[in-house]
């Protein structure tokens, strides 16, 4: 259960990525989340429950440049 005020969003939110990282281990190019939810360097994602998400870095340079 998150301890972080305001809570972190839940690994199932839209926006889970924003959870607060608590292990980030930059040798080997993971972070895990406050949530449960481990973020790769190349912007995949492997969720608690086991289920993968393809890589989607060329939508945050859009969203960065756009901004």
């Amino acid at each position: 259960m998150c301890q972080h005020t305001p809570p972190c969003p839940s690994a199932e939110a839209a926006d889970h990525e924003a959870a607060k990282v608590v292990l980030c281990d930059d040798v080997l190019g993971f972070a895990r989340l406050c949530n449960g939810v481990i973020r790769f360097e190349d912007t995949g994602e492997l969720l608690p429950d086991g289920t993968p998400i393809a890589p989607h870095r060329s939508g945050h340079v859009r969203q960065a440049a756009a901004a």
